[in-house]
């Protein structure tokens, strides 16, 4: 009985980090509405911070706690900076481009902390008084992880008090029910989001700096935390601290006790949670039914799609060419470079079908690209079939997968519509990497190589143009066909396209079925290429690559991802052969081309010649 206690116990202390960071992002959604990818970031900063502090003030109890508080204040007001500097230029642009922009923060993040801290992990010290453990029924229970029980409770109250008592919290709570309205009494929209940013952030870092004594600081603790955040945010309802608080309590139970009784899931259990949540009750725990989007979407503001016209054809077929003519011109090394390059514009090309013409965010894509992936690796290891036929399994496998997790999350719309599609792609990594005996696990899959045929670099690059540049104009033909005018239709306007007959559900879960099948297609491709597969073919920076490939290029255009694969993969391996720091870079890239070309660079072209036609 005793060892069931202390383990609910150690479950609530690790709650308590988790709430600090899911009500830090809580409080910036529900004000601002951006879904901040950065804010792990601050979590791990504020751990970073707090080590460099307390090393700095040296031991004893004053020194530890004014280095914890110091962090939190600090990145708290580096969160601030960030929305003054980057966010708040771009609060007009859809909503997507914002949430690009904290994901290039995160990169410059983290290449900082590495180039400021070093690689290695950091053991920082105990604290100080409070470094034994507490005698509970007979089992030894740390004594920090008593404090942690109680930070967090505290942290609610305050926030609650906060929130209910003074004029900022009444603001803040005015501001996540209608924050136009707030604008039209004359609160200054700027100072209040400013401020909001400030307490989040220093939040998400007053948890790091808080786990200080528990864990050790590394680098990898901003993807670690941002999983998990996320989830309790949604399964507590977005904007709602006092649902975070309760999200938090339960996954951290669920966790505690699920590595006794379900060890063998307990890696995705908090996301078995959230698509069930999400299922049930789409706004989560204790949150409300969403509503329109506070910001114009990327089809409002861009002018609608049209097929292509002479030129365009044109530069495609001399594009197709030159590719076509490459082999050539270029050595071994750019051959295989451009094998890469046109996978990954299939890839962006089906995810943008979905986001574009669908309307529907995902940050699961890489689920039907690692099916295809493995469909095409377990064809060829288990079933010994040839390239062919493996590279039909792929789009099948796919295809399936989106069928199945598709006819779920269509019932749902904007950030719990994506956030259930990040939750069946962890689902799918996590069947993936515990099933050995068929998948390998995380040894993955090996041998998977081209056919004699396709053996050379040369035939396999025309192998893989071939079928990519034939999956693309596939995609580009559906959007221009009846059935792609549907999913804009639904899309734009779901009641007048349900007046004329058209069922958005249905016509939403093909267009993910049918995007799912072309994702797959290049999965498959990319397993052949390089002879191998492992599951972080569909882990969550997987999707974020296909995210930022459509966004940079631009959403609200067709040739947009193509073009933003290209450039993401051509500065992601030029960069990363000149620098150490590649992820700075290409994040300080990422962040220059949301604030100069908020339409992607192909929008911004675009824009540009219709002003000249003009």
């Amino acid at each position: 009985m005793s060892f069931y206690l202390v383990q609910a116990l150690t479950g609530l202390a690790s709650a308590a980090s988790l709430f600090l960071v899911a009500a830090g992002l809580s409080i910036i959604f529900g004000v601002t509405r951006i879904v901040n990818f950065a804010h792990g970031s601050f979590y791990m900063l504020g751990a970073y911070v707090a080590y460099s502090l307390v090393s700095r003030l040296g031991g004893g109890a004053l020194g530890f706690w004014v280095g914890v508080v110091g962090a939190a204040l600090a990145v708290g007001a580096f969160g601030a900076v960030v929305e003054m500097t980057i966010l708040r230029r771009i609060y007009r642009s859809p909503e997507l481009f914002q949430l690009l922009a904290t994901f290039g923060v995160v990169l410059v993040v983290e290449d900082a902390a590495l180039a400021i801290w070093g690689p290695e992990d950091l053991l920082g010290p105990q604290a100080p008084g409070l470094a034994g453990a507490v005698d509970i029924l007979g089992t030894r229970l740390p004594t920090y992880d008593l404090v942690l029980i109680a930070v967090g409770p505290a942290v609610l109250g305050a926030l609650w008090l906060l929130f209910r008592r003074t004029r900022f919290g009444i603001l803040v709570r005015a501001a996540t029910e209608d924050r136009e309205m707030v604008a039209a009494l004359g609160v200054n929209q700027r100072v209040l989001f400013t401020a909001v940013f400030f307490l989040g952030s220093a939040l998400a870092g007053l948890g790091g700096a808080m786990q200080l004594p528990r864990e050790p600081v590394s680098l990898l603790m901003d993807l670690n935390i941002i999983a998990e955040a996320f989830v309790v945010v949604v399964v507590g309802g977005m904007g709602s601290v006092a649902g975070a608080f309760l999200a938090a309590v339960l996954i951290a139970e669920l966790n505690a006790f699920g590595i006794l009784v379900f060890p063998q899931i307990t890696i995705v259990l908090a996301f078995l949670v959230m698509a069930v949540v999400l299922v049930v009750r789409p706004w989560g725990l204790m949150g409300r039914p969403e509503g329109p989007p506070a910001t114009p979407s990327g089809a409002a503001l861009a002018a609608p799609l049209a097929p292509a016209g002479p030129r365009t054809r044109l530069a495609f077929a001399a594009l197709l060419a030159a590719l076509l003519a490459a082999l050539f011109v270029v050595g071994d090394f750019t051959l295989v470079l451009l094998t890469e390059m046109a996978i990954f514009a299939l890839f962006a090309a089906s995810l943008h079908m979905i986001m574009g013409p669908g309307g529907m965010v995902s940050f699961g894509h890489a689920a039907y690209f690692g099916l295809g992936a493995y469909g095409a690796a377990l064809a060829v290891h288990h079933l010994g079939a040839p390239m062919g036929a493996a590279l039909a399994a792929a789009p099948v496998l796919a295809g399936a997968g989106a069928l199945l997790f598709g006819w779920f999350c269509v019932r749902l719309t904007g950030v719990y519509l994506a956030m259930l599609t990040l939750a069946f792609a962890q689902i799918a990594w996590s069947v993936v990497f515990e099933w050995y005996d068929v998948t390998g696990g995380d040894n993955g899959i090996l041998g998977v190589w081209p056919a004699a045929w396709a053996s050379d670099k040369a035939a396999f690059y025309y192998l893989v143009l071939a079928l990519c540049a034939a999956g693309v104009f596939a995609l580009r033909a559906a959007i221009f066909a009846p059935f792609g005018y549907g999913l804009r239709a639904v899309r734009d306007s779901p009641l007048r396209a349900a007046a004329i007959g058209i069922r958005r559900h249905r016509q939403q879960w093909l267009g993910f079925a049918f995007a799912g099948v072309f994702a797959g297609l290049a999965g498959g491709l990319f397993a052949f290429s390089k002879g191998s597969v492992f599951p972080d073919a569909m882990a969550i920076p997987r999707s974020v690559d296909a995210l930022v490939m459509v966004l940079m290029g631009g959403v609200q255009t067709v040739s947009g991802p193509l073009v933003g694969a290209v450039t993401l993969v051509g500065l992601e391996d030029e960069i990363t052969r000149r620098t150490e720091l590649w992820r700075a870079v290409v994040g300080g890239i990422v962040l220059l081309l949301v604030l100069a070309f908020p339409q992607g660079i192909v929008g911004f072209l675009e824009a540009r010649l219709r002003r000249r036609r003009r």
